[in-house]
C-alpha cells in the first residue's frame, strides 16, 4: 500500500463519522473502520447496496429514492434516518454524499459520511417540550391570576380588603410554583408541598399541626391545585378557625385506599379541633369553590369541606393517576 494510501485510511479511520466511497452509479466499495464498529458488519455484508440492511425498514424505501436521484442526477445528497448499531439500537445520523469529478467534469466517485446526531436530536426534542410546556404554564398561570383577582374583587369591601385577599392567594401561587421549579417542573411529594404552604402561618408553633403520611408523588398540576387549597384551608383556620384560638389543633394526614375499588385511591383528610364554633355562613366563598370543585374537577376526584361540631374539616378522595402517584 502506498503511504497516501495508508494517510488516508489513518486519516478517514480517525475522524467521528461513519464514512464510505462508492462509484459513479452509486455501489459502495469501501467504507472506514467506525462504520464496521458501529454495525458489526463487514464489507462483504455491506458492499454494493447491502448497506440497506442496517437501515430501518420505515425510512429505507425514501433513503434507496433520494440517494437513487443524486446517484443519477451528479447532486450533492443530504438525508437524515435512523441506522442500526451491533447491539440491535438504533441511532440517527446525519448522512451526506458529494460527487468527486475528473477534469471533464464527470462523477468518479462519491465520498460520503454518516454523522451521529441522537443527542443533537434528543435535546431538540426536549427543548421544544420544555418550551410547549412553558407555554401552557405561563397560559394557565395568567388564567389562574385572572380569576383569582375576579374571585378576591367580588368579596372585598374596598381596595386595601381586595389587595390583601389577592396578595395572599398570589403569595401562595407563587410558593406552589417555587416548589415546583426546584424540580425543574415535574413535580413535587406532597409532603413538601403540605410543609410549604403551613410554614408561614405555624412558625414557632409547629406543634399545633401534625402531619402524617406516605410518600406520595404530585405532578404539576396537582402541587399547584394542593397548594392552592391548602393556603384557603390554613388562611381560614387562621382567621376564623382552629388555630385563631390557643388550644385549636389541626391533623393533616393522607393514606392509600388500595382495596376499595378497581383503581387505587388517594384519601386526604384536614381535621380542625379545639377552636371556636363557626356557624355554616349557608354560601360557599371563593375559598370552598376552589377546595372543593377546584381540587375535583383538576384531580378527578371527591372533594367535601364541611363545618363539624369538633372544626372544618376537608376530604379528598383523588383516584392515582399521572397527576397523584405513589412516590
Amino acid at each position: 500500500m502506498r503511504d497516501g494510501d495508508v494517510n488516508f485510511q489513518l486519516l478517514a479511520d480517525s475522524i467521528p463519522q461513519l464514512a464510505w466511497m462508492a462509484q459513479p452509479d452509486g455501489w459502495i466499495f469501501w467504507y472506514n473502520k467506525r462504520w464496521y464498529d458501529y454495525t458489526g458488519t463487514t464489507l462483504a455484508d455491506m458492499e454494493g447496496w447491502g448497506w440497506r440492511r442496517v437501515h430501518h425498514p420505515d425510512h429505507v424505501e425514501r433513503v434507496v429514492a433520494r440517494v437513487q436521484r443524486s446517484w443519477e442526477t451528479g447532486e450533492p445528497w443530504e438525508d437524515t434516518f435512523p441506522i442500526k448499531g451491533r447491539d440491535g439500537t438504533w441511532r440517527w445520523f446525519l448522512s451526506r454524499a458529494l460527487p468527486v469529478r475528473n477534469d471533464e467534469g464527470a462523477v468518479i466517485r462519491w465520498f460520503g459520511t454518516n454523522t451521529d446526531i441522537t443527542e443533537i436530536r434528543d435535546a431538540e426534542k426536549r427543548q421544544q417540550l420544555l418550551l410547549d410546556e412553558l407555554n401552557h404554564r405561563v397560559k394557565n398561570t395568567l388564567a389562574a391570576v385572572q380569576s383569582l383577582a375576579r374571585q378576591s374583587a367580588r368579596g372585598a369591601k374596598d381596595v386595601d380588603s381586595f389587595m390583601d385577599k389577592f396578595d395572599s392567594r398570589l403569595i401562595a401561587l407563587s410558593r406552589a410554583h417555587s416548589l415546583l421549579a426546584r424540580d425543574v417542573w415535574q413535580g413535587a411529594s406532597l409532603m413538601e408541598v403540605v410543609s410549604e404552604s403551613l410554614a408561614p402561618f405555624i412558625e414557632g408553633e409547629p406543634s399545633r399541626v401534625e402531619i402524617s403520611g406516605r410518600q406520595i408523588r404530585l405532578g404539576p398540576t396537582a402541587a399547584v391545585s394542593f397548594g392552592m387549597a391548602l393556603h384557603e384551608l390554613i388562611t381560614n383556620a387562621t382567621k376564623y378557625g382552629a388555630l385563631s384560638a390557643p388550644e385549636g389543633r389541626v391533623k393533616i394526614h393522607w393514606s392509600l385506599d388500595l382495596e376499595g375499588g378497581s383503581q387505587p385511591t388517594l384519601e386526604f383528610v384536614w381535621e380542625e379541633s379545639g377552636g371556636p364554633k363557626v356557624a355554616d355562613a349557608g354560601h360557599r366563598g371563593f375559598g370552598s369553590r376552589l377546595i372543593e370543585d377546584g381540587m375535583a374537577r383538576e384531580l378527578d376526584g371527591d372533594v367535601a369541606l364541611t363545618l363539624e361540631e369538633s372544626g372544618a374539616v376537608c376530604r379528598m378522595r383523588l383516584p392515582l393517576s399521572r397527576k397523584v402517584m405513589i412516590a
